[in-house]
């Protein structure tokens, strides 16, 4: 997607009006074709083999019933399946299928409601065999399902869920203030030692930000305008630094400007990690878990940038995010341009970076300036 979308202005006229380049252009959209564009079946097999381990089921049959019970209450005819289902426009019916299905076998194989063969029988037979009944009220109940929504005023379950769940959702979570809250919450609970990113972004905004990012990769392939600002990739790679709280900064402080012995190990330790936006080494080792005086940077620090970064892409000064799913490790300022497929993106990493140091100096400071007495046997008594 990449390769296929470079801000060079005489390839993209290449690939748009030479023969040989719509063909190069065309075999560069497969791989974006069986990834992105099966993102919510994808989710399907995944939730679903996850839950199976979890319940300590039969791995393969489980998946197999997940993956049914979101192709059986999904529209198709004789032409197939439409993409638009598979993608992320299906991403929250296929985690709500998927669920439902591995309850489903969990609760029958709890009760022992299986088919149970002799010790004799291969393994592979016997679970196959206890995989009917958990089957059978699998597709049943998708099937009533489907059938439920089809003779409604919806049409599918598919729909119901874009209304009721998708577009509310996307609405808020690609909004400003949504923004602004999912940053506050996540850093919140970091700074009491909860992993924020996993339980509040990882867990629950994550379908949402993925959802965004690929409206912005859909409307990038047919060369429309991008629709949204914020997306996974926004979140990650410019609200998260260098880290939760937006550390990239402060660990290069910490290394170059600490007079405290302590905090430039600290930074040495530190300085390579941020590279990758991990930020555990300045979280548990400065530390600013339960810190009183860096976790209000902390929390504001994100804020501020989240309030640049959007108002700088809402404006046009910025290039929006264009839908590319960049891992979240990849190191600040390249990570801006490939996100954003343009040179802005790396400038407004630079903005921030300097922001940031801006908000974390003056506690950084009043910090070192503390550990630096300890280490010399000034501090305070009380």
């Amino acid at each position: 997607m990449i390769l296929g979308n470079l801000p060079i202005p005489a390839l993209a006229d290449f690939y748009k009006n030479n023969a040989t380049g719509q063909i190069i252009a065309k075999w560069l959209s497969y791989p974006v074709g069986v990834t992105f564009s099966l993102l919510g079946f994808i989710a399907c097999v995944g939730i679903s083999y996850k839950l199976a381990q979890y319940y300590k089921l039969d791995e393969i049959s489980s998946t197999i019933l997940g993956v049914l019970a979101f192709l059986l209450v999904t529209p198709f005819d004789n032409n197939g399946i439409p993409l638009a289902s598979m993608g992320s426009g299906g991403l929250f019916v296929a985690i709500i299928m998927s669920l439902l299905a591995i309850e489903i076998v969990n609760l029958i194989v709890k009760k022992n409601i299986i088919i149970k063969m002799p010790d004799s029988v291969p393994p592979a037979v016997s679970k196959s065999f206890a995989a009917l009944i958990p089957g059978f009220f699998v597709i049943l109940i998708s099937l009533i399902i489907r059938i439920a929504f089809e003779v409604s005023p919806f049409g599918n379950i598919h729909k119901v869920v874009e209304m009721v769940l998708t577009k509310p959702l996307t609405a808020l979570g690609g909004s400003f203030f949504g923004m602004m809250g999912l940053s506050f919450i996540t850093n919140l609970l970091w700074t009491a030692g909860i992993h924020g990113s996993n339980l509040v972004t990882g867990g629950i905004a994550r379908p949402v930000l993925d959802t965004l990012m690929d409206q912005n990769r859909i409307a990038l392939s047919a060369q429309q305008p991008l629709p949204n600002i914020v997306t996974t990739q926004f979140f990650d790679i410019f609200h998260n630094m260098g880290g939760s709280g937006t550390t990239f900064s402060l660990a290069i402080m910490l290394l170059f400007l600490s007079k405290s012995k302590q905090l430039k190990e600290i930074g040495k330790l530190a300085i390579g990690p941020a590279f990758f936006n991990i930020n555990e080494p300045i979280l548990f080792g400065l530390p600013i878990v339960m810190n009183p005086i860096l976790i209000i940077p902390f929390i504001l620090a994100p804020l501020v940038t989240v309030m640049v970064t959007y108002l700088a892409m809402y404006s046009g000064l910025v290039a929006k995010v264009t839908g590319v799913a960049l891992p979240w490790t990849t190191p600040p300022f390249i990570s801006g341009f490939l996100a954003t497929n343009h040179w802005t993106g790396t400038a407004i990493q630079v903005v921030n970076f300097f922001i940031t140091a801006a908000i974390y100096y003056p506690f950084f400071k009043i910090w070192d300036d503390k550990k630096l007495q300890e280490e010399n046997g000034t501090a305070s008594t009380n």
